[in-house]
């Protein structure tokens, strides 16, 4: 037994050191096949991002180049700001904002290629401008061939409304109104019964001069003189005309970068009279040209349609926030810019909802225009009538206190009126050559 014991003992032992001394296992020649990889797990799913659906361009046109470039320029940098600050809304829909400047350099017939040009760009839903009348109403004969809407911070000429058109508006006053203003603050509270009348040849100031004439007249009023001109250096043979008939106040229908030579050289040939104008008087480069000569004699005053953003109670952060993007005092008519852009804006989204949240056409757009109702705006409260203007108007005489550029928003304010327009008659259409 015990022999057995060491025996089988052996024998185990023998298979322990076969089984430690065994070759290890060949490398085969070929890679075997990777096991099959596990599933990646899902990254989690991001916020979704609303897609662009396209662009949607406001264009604008104004003088950004020539004499008139300020005023122009104010306009752009309104409507500007407006889309910076108010553009989310329409984002949010999944459209891009844009803005595209145009520079009609106060003339009509750039304004008309401008508008030929802009019309034939689909993303362009809207037109903000222009400063010029004589430059807005051929151009929105274009607008209105292509359903484009326009709506206007500065242009007065009461054709540009009287035309009946869905897609011209304005958030300004007109010049009938705005010309019988000067006429009644003239004769009443100036108390002068003679006036020579200057006006510029163009739409907006013979338009606008006529005005004042007719309503001087009907108050009692005599007007000595009504000449045009388009001379801007030399004034000698009118300012000759003018010491003639010695008036007790010089009307100059037109814009500043013409009347401030002319105001110069009436002072420095020795014309005391009151100098009056309508609102394209109304810009800091009138004091760069004209100088003293506003201050000495006997004065001058304007009439706009456009206070000096400081009067109107809502304009306090527009201010601000103009002078803080562009580094200067907003001109006159950038607020009104503000308004008639932040007025398209509201339209626009309200056209892209009622279209589904697509592109909405510019007939959709025009009309959302001119549906607005009570819109709060920095320069007042805004409705347009059947035509396209205001249901109510500002107007305001103001006289300048100082012959220094940097003081002029420190003009004196006079008088404030708010002014419906004249009704809307086949008359009034038919003397701007609608039938």
């Amino acid at each position: 037994m015990r022999f057995s014991r060491i025996l089988m003992g052996l024998t185990v032992f023998s298979l322990l050191l076969a089984a430690c001394a065994a070759p290890a296992t060949p490398t085969p020649t070929t890679a075997p096949a990777a096991p099959a990889a596990s599933p990646t797990p899902a990254a989690p799913a991001a916020s979704p991002t609303p897609a662009v659906k396209g662009t949607i361009k406001i264009a604008t046109q104004s003088p950004l180049s020539g004499g008139q470039a300020a005023l122009g320029e104010g306009i752009k940098n309104g409507a500007q700001l407006a889309i910076e600050q108010l553009k989310g809304p329409i984002e949010a829909l999944g459209f891009k904002v844009e803005l595209v400047p145009f520079d009609d350099q106060a003339k009509p017939d750039v304004g008309v290629a401008n508008a030929k040009q802009l019309v034939n760009d689909p993303d362009i839903l809207v037109v903000i401008g222009h400063l010029n009348s004589g430059v807005a109403i051929p151009s929105s004969e274009t607008y209105k061939d292509f359903d484009l809407v326009m709506v206007s911070p500065a242009n007065t000429n009461p054709c540009i409304t009287d035309r009946g058109y869905l897609v011209v508006n304005r958030v300004c006053g007109r010049d009938d109104v705005q010309g019988a203003v000067g006429a009644e603050f003239a004769f009443n509270e100036l108390k002068v019964k003679t006036a020579f009348v200057i006006h510029d040849k163009t739409t907006y100031g013979q338009g606008v001069a006529e005005f004042f004439k007719q309503r001087f007249e009907e108050l009692g009023g005599k007007v000595l003189g009504f000449e045009g001109t388009e001379e801007k250096a030399n004034f000698d043979p009118l300012i000759t005309a003018i010491q003639a008939v010695n008036p007790e106040l010089i009307y100059f229908g037109g814009i500043y970068d013409q009347a401030g030579v002319f105001f110069k050289q009436a002072r420095e040939k020795g014309i005391n009279a009151i100098f009056l104008g309508p609102d394209g008087m109304d810009s800091s480069e009138l004091a760069k040209i004209a100088g003293d000569a506003l201050v000495t004699g006997g004065g001058m005053y304007y009439t706009t349609v456009a206070a000096p953003p400081t009067v109107y109670e809502g304009a306090k952060k527009f201010v601000e926030d103009y002078k803080a993007k562009f580094g200067k005092d907003p001109e006159p008519f950038s607020a009104q810019a503000y308004d008639a852009t932040a007025i398209v804006l509201k339209a626009i989204e309200a056209a892209i909802k009622e279209a589904g949240g697509q592109k909405p056409s510019r007939k959709a757009v025009a009309e959302k225009v001119r549906a607005t109702k009570d819109f709060q705006g920095i320069t007042g409260v805004i409705t347009f009538d059947e035509r396209g203007d205001p249901v109510k108007a500002k107007y305001f005489v103001i006289k300048v206190i100082s012959g220094k550029p940097e003081d002029w928003a420190k003009n004196q304010l006079v008088k404030t009126l708010e002014l419906a327009p004249p009704p809307f008659t086949p008359e009034l259409k038919a003397k701007c050559g609608v039938k």
